[in-house]
């Protein structure tokens, strides 16, 4: 059997929340409980919000809540170098090597319709299905844009046909991603290279055979998997996890900061309460206490995991407290 390769990608825009360590501890049980390797991948392709200081403190979040890996910016590895703004040669000779089949085509539309390219979208926040305005432009039209001084994004022609891939938690899904994709874009008008593109080379060329990650993404993963096949890398199993939502039903983000993990370690939490509340939320464990991370891999079952939101509770920070 093939040995398993999962990955961490978190993008330094700010500090490591809970529903962060969520994602990471689930994705950390699927690889580790098989003996597979985890591979450390920044994901900071967008230059307006990523910081070298939040890099640095998911590094240290992880590290302190036990979630190790073999390969990463901090120790190098067989497909260095593993921070994407070190990687923007390889998303150029991908969309080089499309645009060579006839597959990309310049858009010129505005930057506020491209605006979510640069980063992993989110329920609620994807962009509008393109209606292919810049598809069939001719050569005089494009001309005459640029000479307006419109640069354009470059968008894939997304082929009109089905794609399916493996989900440990929702089982078998077949997606036509030209009606739910459409032409995405893989490079913004201002150069930066799309989320889109980008994932899929880097989980292509650093051999990624399953990824874990929010339930916000299941969305995106037929354009991913239709992008995985035209580049020639066989696409990696996924498991979309739920995502945690507070009270009132919205995502946990940055705006919780009681919830940070930082914030939690400074008011004194330990690792393995905050481990012990997410194995409990995930249905690892009957009861709520604290747990290290070697002691979930028995347990772990993707299957156990439900699949709808979880609610946070608003004491959360002080169960975790006094675990």
């Amino acid at each position: 059997m093939r040995a398993i390769r999962g990955r961490f990608a978190p993008s330094p825009t700010g500090s490591m929340h809970l529903g962060n360590a969520w994602a990471a501890l689930l994705g950390w049980l699927a690889v580790r409980s098989q003996g597979g390797r985890m591979v450390l991948r920044i994901e900071d392709l967008d230059p307006e919000r990523s910081r070298p200081e939040y890099m640095a403190g998911l590094l240290e979040d992880l590290a302190w809540l036990g979630l190790d890996w073999d390969e990463g910016p901090d120790k190098g590895g067989p497909y260095e170098p593993y921070v994407q703004s070190q990687r923007l040669a390889l998303y150029d000779e991908a969309l080089s090597r499309l645009a060579e089949r006839g597959l990309v085509y310049p858009c010129y539309c505005t930057r506020k319709e491209l605006r979510t390219a640069a980063s992993a979208p989110h329920a609620g926040e994807e962009a509008p299905l393109y209606g292919g305005a810049c598809r069939l432009l001719g050569a005089e039209e494009r001309r005459k844009k640029e000479r307006a001084g419109r640069s354009p994004a470059m968008r894939l022609r997304c082929p009109a046909e089905s794609v399916s891939f493996t989900d440990l938690l929702h089982g078998r899904i077949t997606v036509d991603p030209a009606l739910t994709a459409g032409d995405f874009a893989l490079r913004r008008s201002d150069g930066v290279h799309a989320y889109q593109l980008a994932v899929v080379v880097d989980d292509g060329a650093m051999d990624i055979n399953l990824v874990v990650r929010g339930a916000d993404l299941l969305s995106s993963t037929p354009a991913q998997v239709a992008l995985f096949k035209l580049l020639g890398y066989a696409p990696p199993d996924f498991l979309h996890v739920p995502l945690l939502v507070d009270s009132m039903g919205v995502r946990l983000s940055k705006r919780h900061g009681s919830l940070e993990i930082r914030r939690l370690r400074m008011n004194g939490a330990r690792p393995e309460a905050v481990l012990g509340y997410l194995a409990w939320k995930a249905g690892l464990m009957p009861e709520l206490r604290s747990i290290k991370t070697y002691e979930l891999l028995e347990p772990f079952n993707p299957a156990r995991i439900p699949s709808r939101p979880l609610k946070v509770e608003d004491d959360a920070e002080y169960m975790i407290l006094g675990a």
